[in-house]
């Protein structure tokens, strides 16, 4: 818009000092030209859509920290959730005990109560301490002498516990790593624990080992029971996955789970089953690993710092890409992501570094958030489009009324009418009514233009209509045709909101009240201005709603080959 304004500029300026006007026309023209190109209440217009969308979220359960994130929402293809918590209920139960190398059921618990605590409020530690108290199990000459919480990259909890008098060292985590740690087992005690854990997880149940060595070292750790613990799906999440993919927005699952509890809960609820280890990523050609993560429906296996790398990648890979977390360690991931989303019970970190914290469960909220920032797309969309098209206009037919009249066609305080109308309206588009897209929006400026293009030259020939009318049917004085052109301006503006908010035709959707009541107090403002002739020379009413009527008349005609270009160019 600019560039257009200074070519213009440019252009007459050459043009006036070969026709040697005076260097008032010429300064005058250049201002009146510049003010109406520079887009001066940008910030202020997308500073006010996007607050008012920031709000309308916070009703539903969605906090903004950083107001940009409205939009840059509107633009995620691929959104990655955290299996528990998000897809699943966070609600773990120990679903039953199977004891080894002699131990009895009451033992293995006893252990594993040993290696657990309450304090910690740790979601593992305390669905062991409820099943155990359940079961009745007494601890009897057994006591914790120390802990060490979970550690994500070891991916098990450890304690040194008192057995009668001796002690020893206890440990309990995911099976395939504490596995790794009994070295011991015989070959058929790890053929029948593989066969009881691959039952289990076909069932989506996590299994927790637990070992323990005859010292306090790690060594002869010994396997003496595994516990499947379950966690539910949300009764909500596969209905939420279906909607997430009308969006046109692709569903990720990340979780440290195996691989086969991943595919059971993925293929649950309807994320699909091409669940991939980030392992076998790592071990991919550079040129093969974007495109098998793109492909993926999910990543099990990772851990807390692998999120951060999925995101880099999937951007690499030209995606826009939403991302839930709720600890410390997925803060990077949370900020890199266009759309970082705290979940409900995250931590103060996760929430400082994500752009939507969430205050309430599950996948609807996320939903909620989404199709806001569509809606808040769309009305930015209008704003752009109106003011493109506007710029045009002015530019086009105030260059092409130079070369006509050898002078301006626009006073500067007509300029200022128009500017202040304009903005005025503009403003009420932050709560008109809209349709969230089907599909992700991204900013492509060169349709947006060439679609603008179109119904601009159109209502540079309707404003061309309304001028000669003036000069060969009302027979205007110079004075008052400029009045004449600001009203023709103004009412445009106007109208032209109401035709370029429907990407459809015009009459497929009611403008919002807001709009409504702006559109009508502007044109009901500027109409008596220039009948009482204030600040600008007066016209009497019959030329007042004669501009009036013809602008509706042409922005109704224009309406079609708007949407003719909208469509080609799919806006």
């Amino acid at each position: 818009m600019i560039y257009l304004g200074i070519v213009a500029s440019v252009i007459v300026a050459l043009s006036a000092l070969l026709m040697h006007l005076s260097l008032m026309i010429l300064l005058t023209f250049i201002i009146v030209v510049l003010l109406g190109a520079i887009p001066a209440a940008l910030p202020a217009v997308l500073t006010i859509m996007q607050t008012v969308s920031a709000t309308e979220l916070a009703k539903k359960g969605a906090l903004i920290s950083r107001l940009e994130s409205v939009e840059d929402a509107a633009s995620i293809d691929i959104i990655c959730f955290d299996k528990t918590g998000t897809i699943t209920q966070n609600k773990l139960s120990v679903v039953t005990c199977a004891a080894f190398s002699g131990n009895s059921t009451d033992e293995v618990l006893r252990i594993a109560a040993l290696t657990s605590q309450a304090e910690g409020m740790d979601l593992i530690d305390l669905a062991i301490l409820d099943y155990v108290k359940q079961s009745g199990v007494e601890l009897k000459d057994y006591k914790q002498i120390s802990y060490t919480p979970f550690d994500p990259s070891a991916k098990r909890t450890e304690a040194i516990i008192g057995i009668n008098g001796k002690k020893c060292r206890a440990v309990k985590g995911a099976s395939q790593m504490i596995l790794t740690l009994c070295h011991d087992n015989n070959e058929a005690l790890n053929q029948e624990v593989k066969k009881i854990i691959d039952d289990y997880s076909g069932k989506g149940f996590r299994t927790i080992a637990i070992a323990i060595s005859d010292s306090s070292n790690f060594d002869n750790l010994k396997l003496i029971g595994l516990l499947p613990i379950t966690d539910p799906a949300r009764p909500d999440s596969k209905s939420m996955i279906e909607q997430i993919r009308k969006m046109g927005i692709k569903p990720m699952m990340l979780t440290g789970d195996s691989i086969e509890i991943a595919r059971e809960i993925a293929n649950e609820t309807g994320i699909g089953i091409n669940i991939i280890r980030m392992a076998d990523i790592h071990d991919l050609p550079p040129g093969k690993q974007i495109p098998a993560l793109s492909n993926c429906d999910g990543f099990a296996e990772i851990y807390p710092e692998d999120k951060y790398s999925i995101v880099k990648m999937l951007q690499a890979g030209g995606h826009a890409v939403g991302m839930t977390g709720d600890g410390v360690n997925d803060a990077p991931a949370l900020r890199q992501a266009e759309m970082g989303i705290a979940v409900n019970n995250s931590t103060d970190v996760a929430k400082a570094a994500a752009s939507v914290v969430l205050t309430g469960t599950g996948i609807e909220v996320i939903v909620d958030a989404i199709t806001v920032s569509r809606q808040a797309y769309q009305r930015m969309l209008t704003w752009v489009l109106n003011k493109v098209v506007k710029v045009i206009e002015f530019v086009v037919f105030l260059s092409i009324g130079f070369f006509w009249m050898h002078d301006i066609l626009l006073s500067l305080i007509g300029m200022s009418f128009l500017v202040f109308a304009n903005d005025f309206v503009s403003m009420s588009l932050a709560t008109d009514n809209v349709k969230s897209t089907g599909y992700s929006d991204n900013w492509n400026l060169k349709n947006i233009i060439l679609a603008a293009l179109i119904p601009a030259l159109f209502y540079v020939l309707a404003d061309i209509s309304i001028v000669l009318l003036g000069l060969y049917y009302f027979h205007l004085p110079w004075p008052q045709l400029t009045s004449l052109v600001m009203l023709c301006f103004i009412f445009n503006s106007q109208f032209r909101v109401l035709i370029v908010r429907e990407r459809n035709h015009f009459w497929h959707s009611l403008p919002g009240k807001g709009l409504l009541i702006a559109t009508s107090c502007a044109i009901t403002g500027i109409a008596l201005i220039a009948i009482l002739g204030i600040l600008v020379p007066p016209l009497n009413l019959s030329v007042v709603l004669c501009v009036l009527g013809m602008s509706a008349f042409f922005s109704f005609l224009i309406d079609f080959p708007k949407f003719y270009a909208f469509k080609k160019f799919g806006l």
